[in-house]
């Protein structure tokens, strides 16, 4: 993903587009990402952090200075506590265009957590020494809030560029199954399979610049009810509205387009009755202009704005009470949120 959510968070308040009811359930979240329920009914969400003080690099022509800020946070019984904290995480000055902590999804009791590196190029993490070692891993969390490694996801990219194109890395989200994590790399334009052993196989690829007239951006995804996935892309600059597609990936086929007309899709996540829902991080005709929303596709295909002016959201996920879960002022540090909306 080239973009790492760039520009400052805008002054957008959450209020519906049709009649629903919402509430903060977190806050005080340091550029939230990625949303899970674990097994006991906790919710989960990775903090990007807002990076440091060094060493820095220059992304995209901005200083981009590391620090040990990334987190993760639960809710659980009412209660919010970081159960993980001092992952890595880079940002800019004003901690808005930030790499780290970027989904987690679970597998029984285990979470599995994506740690970004902002869409710049896989050589670039040694210019960080022993600090830039975690970022563009995939890791486990076990339930104590320890972790380890579990495999180099930019490695992939930076050996394989499975895309083609420019050699570019942000793993971004994980869905963790039995025998297996796929994830996407959202930088580099392509889904991978993380096997139980660490070892990474292209699943599918997505056509981007200089072979398309924009950058792909896979982003969100999720199983579907007919077993197949379902992927949504941000695309890039400059975003236009319209250009976003969601693909359906079924098992030992290439992405098609299912759906398209989308803006800056950043996730997505089915619910019981098959609907799926999509968050579009903005709205605007242009860059991240215009405030997100939550969009449903019915199962007949028949889509409805079911909740809008939210502030840069970054992730959604449907709860086991039937509600939406998104992160909300997803590059704010130290002011995220999480909203419960029932529709």
């Amino acid at each position: 993903m080239r973009p790492a959510l760039i520009l400052a968070a805008s002054l957008f308040l959450p209020t519906p587009a049709f009649a629903a009811s919402v509430d903060v359930v977190m806050s005080g979240l340091d550029n939230p990402r990625g949303l899970a329920f674990a097994p006991d009914g906790a919710l989960y969400v990775t903090e990007a952090g807002r990076g440091g003080a060094s060493p820095c690099i220059s992304m995209r022509g901005i200083a981009a200075c590391y620090g040990p800020t990334g987190a993760v946070s639960r809710l659980h019984r009412g209660r919010q506590e970081r159960v993980v904290e001092g992952l890595p995480s880079i940002a800019d000055a004003a901690g808005t265009e930030t790499g780290g902590p970027n989904d987690i999804s679970f597998q029984g009791n285990v979470g599995y957590v994506t740690i970004g590196f902002a869409g710049v190029a896989p050589a670039m993490r040694s210019e960080f020494g022993a600090a830039g070692k975690v970022f563009g891993h995939l890791l486990r969390l076990n339930p104590g809030g320890t972790w380890q490694v579990v495999a180099d996801v930019s490695a992939h990219e930076q050996a394989t560029n499975p895309a083609g194109g420019p050699i570019e890395t942000n793993p971004f989200a994980v869905l963790a199954e039995p025998g297996a994590r796929l994830v996407t790399d959202a930088a580099g334009n392509s889904l991978l399979r993380v096997a139980a052993d660490g070892s990474i196989t292209t699943v599918a690829t997505f056509l981007s610049r200089p072979f398309a007239a924009t950058d792909a951006v896979p982003t969100g995804f999720a199983r579907g009810p007919d077993g197949a996935i379902y992927l949504g892309q941000l695309t890039g600059v400059p975003f236009a509205d319209g250009a976003a597609n969601i693909f359906r990936i079924a098992p030992g086929e290439s992405p098609t387009v299912w759906q398209s007309g989308f803006k800056t899709i950043i996730d997505l996540d089915f619910a019981a009755d098959g609907s799926l829902y999509v968050l579009q991080h903005a709205t605007g005709p242009l860059f991240f202009a215009g405030p997100g929303q939550v969009i449903r596709i019915a199962p007949d295909g028949s889509r409805a704005v079911v909740f809008g002016g939210l502030d840069r959201p970054t992730s959604l996920a449907v709860g086991p009470d039937g509600a939406l879960y998104v992160a909300n002022r997803g590059v704010t540090a130290m002011a995220g949120e999480v909203l419960r909306i029932v529709p």
